[in-house]
């Protein structure tokens, strides 16, 4: 666990804090389609992405789903945060996009390591940053075409996977986006037809 906390926190916190994480917190691997925060559940413990890629959805009251934000390693839920220091259920779920190294801090020292500066800054920059791509998520929804979503979305999994290859079905991307599968077939025929990105059997590529 040391190594993986001073590659991506090293840099971000003080020796003490590290000291006190590897002492506290718990170390888990888990695999791509793992639901690490599910709806309506109480959280405990919130989580320090090491590596991997987890997926932050919300559900509204029909049962939609809107994809909000990714996480990606030296990142943490401030959702699932928020959450524990209020003893809310969740109303967000964490599923993890590409297998995932995580370290999961219990609640109770969430108010203790506020004497470390280097924790108060990563939670306030973690809110901010959240914040700004909830926004962005919501700007999306009110003020973005459909097509223009869709390509944003496949754009952003790029960008937090690496990978030019999208493994997802029509279903799901339906599901992130709150619309229908038959709208997101026709509107990924037409972004291969602009040579945006190619269709495949199980994938898209993007070009």
């Amino acid at each position: 666990m040391r190594e993986l906390l001073q590659a991506q926190f090293g840099r971000i916190f003080q020796k003490e804090l590290v000291d006190e994480i590897e002492a506290k917190g718990v170390l888990k691997t888990l695999e791509a389609g793992t639901a690490l925060i599910d709806y309506g559940k109480y959280i405990k413990s919130i989580p320090l992405v090491m590596t991997g890629t987890i997926k932050i959805v919300r559900e509204d009251d029909k049962g939609n789903e809107l994809f909000l934000y990714y996480l990606q390693g030296g990142d943490t839920c401030v959702m699932s945060l928020t959450c524990c220091t209020s003893q809310k259920k969740s109303e967000i779920k964490a599923i993890v996009e590409s297998d995932a190294v995580i370290v999961m801090v219990p609640l109770q020292y969430m108010d203790e390591w506020m004497r470390f500066s280097s924790w108060r800054q990563f939670v306030f920059a973690s809110y901010n940053a959240r914040f700004d791509e909830m926004l962005s998520a919501l700007d999306a929804v009110a003020f973005m075409k459909l097509d223009e979503r869709l390509l944003n979305y496949l754009l952003d999994i790029k960008a937090n996977t690496g990978s030019f290859e999208i493994k997802r079905t029509h279903q799901e991307i339906a599901n992130d986006l709150g619309t229908s599968r038959v709208v997101i077939s026709r509107l990924l025929k037409r972004l291969a037809d602009e040579d945006q990105i190619e269709l495949h059997r199980n994938k898209i590529e993007i070009l």
